[in-house]
């Protein structure tokens, strides 16, 4: 025993008197499956050893790389620890309820939110009643061309995909989580038209951001991420911690327990990370928010989180927001044309109506909806304006409000004509789309037909599908959005979307404004 007593007196002058202990629990070594960005928290994991016995191996991935390998059933790690499991949760929900769910714990909390420029915050925030920038406003300044960001890709990261699920339910208003309904048509291409710099994880994205801060006007990543910026020297200037007002997405860092075996070892290690001490190094040393509010926040923590956004309960609603996301470094903008009645019946409030939505879709809408859904840098509009034959046929690429200029200058004309060639407009239409198609493959494409009468001039209905069902596969597959205005035939409109892949709107019962905004970025 004195011999026993003299060794650990010894161990304890070198600072390693738990190895002493004979209570300690045996070693134990897991391997986890971690979000990238936990690299952060390696000073941390030598102490999880040193009093818990829990070696970690960590192997570090994307998190929604590292979501899309974990297979319910056929694990191969013991743990996974992911800046946010909601990704993975709907797969384990996909695969049935045979499938028992691993425990859980929240560890940390870090909201997704935005770092402006301060000039670029400023701007915005006097553009904007009360003074509290919305994803709404990122959106607005976005697709006008005034603010260029970085945010990672959300196929493989979750800051990326927080931020993705973030601004699409901003964008849908529901305040609910996103459903179907509300993706099925991409109104985030007027944001996107800002992406200036993406990364495949949130650390190279920050990097990034770094080299190219003179070209760029804000960052979407995790708060920890900018705080860490901030104090880092890094910038020339400190950003600005936006906090939308219309909601963010939290990560909270969850702890998974894949392997069931490996049950107390979790328990030690879950103990250890949630308590107190445990939990203040973790803020001081990440600038993560501790799970147990009870911890004293550090000063740039005070500020309150504010809204907390749901994450999608449906896999289909997340696959449909990736896949319209698409690739950035690849895809183009969309290209719309818009079919506009110019017939006789059209004079006057009508026409009138119908310019008033042209200057909406420009930017004068200043309602939340209207910033998502406004023109954006980058889209290419054609406008042909038809009575019995087309009257003119006009195409422009958005890249400036002369551009915008030109846009309401084509709809002002007072060139009216004594009939209407609906499907005979809309073939050629279709026409031009099979030269866009072929000068700019991969180009999202659509078609916009507004008509306040019914046919009376040129082909009628059964010779344009006949036609248009002639056609080659990529031009078939672009589709036809309908509204009806005034009094034209809905079932003829109805009948023609449908032929399309489209649909029809009926703007006899909403505004012609809000007829087109409902259509907006629906090219797919």
């Amino acid at each position: 025993m004195t011999g026993f007593i003299a060794v650990c007196l010894a161990w304890l002058w070198l600072g390693a008197a738990s190895g002493c202990s004979p209570g300690d629990p045996d070693p134990v070594t897991l391997r986890v499956l971690a979000s990238s960005e936990l690299a952060d928290m390696r000073p941390l994991l030598e102490d999880l050893r040193r009093d818990t016995g829990v070696t970690l191996e960590m192997d570090y991935r994307g998190t929604v790389d590292a979501s899309n390998a974990l297979v319910p059933g056929h694990y191969r790690h013991d743990l996974a620890w992911l800046s946010s499991d909601r990704y993975f949760q709907l797969k384990v929900k996909a695969a049935g309820h045979n499938i028992e769910k691993p425990l859980s714990t929240s560890i940390m909390r870090s909201p997704v939110v935005v770092g402006m420029k301060p000039a670029t915050a400023d701007r915005l925030r006097r553009a904007t009643p009360g003074g509290q920038i919305s994803w709404a406003d990122v959106a607005d300044a976005s697709a006008e061309g005034s603010l260029k960001f970085a945010m990672a890709d959300p196929r493989h990261t979750n800051s990326g995909l927080a931020a993705l699920v973030g601004v699409a339910t901003a964008a849908a208003g529901t305040g609910g989580a996103l459903r179907a309904e509300d993706v099925s048509c991409d109104r985030l291409r007027g944001f996107f038209a800002g992406h200036a710099l993406t990364e495949d994880s949130s650390t190279r994205l920050t990097d990034g951001f770094v080299r190219r801060q003179d070209d760029l006007d804000a960052l979407i990543t995790y708060e920890s991420e900018l705080l860490s910026l901030n104090s880092g020297g890094k910038l020339r200037r400190p950003l600005e911690i936006v906090y939308p007002k219309d909601g963010m997405v939290l990560s909270d860092y969850p702890l998974l327990l894949l392997d069931p075996a490996k049950r107390a070892a979790y328990d030690r290690m879950v103990d250890w990370l949630k308590s107190e001490p445990v939990q203040k190094k973790i803020m001081e040393r990440t600038l993560r928010r501790p799970i147990d509010p009870a911890v004293p926040r550090v000063p740039v923590l005070r500020e309150p989180v504010g809204n907390a956004l749901y994450f999608p309960d449906r896999q289909e609603v997340v696959d449909r927001l990736l896949a319209d996301y698409g690739d950035p470094q690849r895809d183009k903008p969309a290209q719309v044309i818009f079919l506009l009645d110019f017939s006789g019946s059209m004079r006057g409030e009508r026409i009138a109506k119908v310019r008033a939505t042209f200057d909406g879709l420009s930017g004068a809408d200043d309602s939340r909806s209207g910033k998502f859904v406004r023109f954006y840098r980058g889209e290419s509009l054609t406008v042909m304006r038809f009575g019995g034959r087309v009257l003119d046929d006009r195409s422009l690429t958005y890249d400036g409000q002369r551009d915008l200029d030109r846009l309401r200058g084509f709809v002002a004309s007072d060139d009216f004509d004594t009939s209407t060639a609906i499907w005979s407009t809309l073939d050629r239409a279709y026409t031009k789309v099979a030269g866009i198609i072929r000068d700019h493959p991969g180009q999202a494409v659509s078609i916009v037909l507004m008509t306040d009468g019914e046919n009376n001039a040129g082909m009628n209905l059964d010779a344009f599908i006949s036609r248009h069902e002639a056609r080659p596969q990529p031009a078939r597959a672009v589709r036809t959005y309908t509204i009806r205005y005034g009094e034209a035939d809905t079932k003829e409109l109805d009948r023609a979307a449908r032929a399309t892949g489209g649909r029809m709107i009926d703007a006899t019962a909403q505004s012609l404004l809000s007829a087109f905004k409902e259509i907006r970025g629906c090219v797919k």
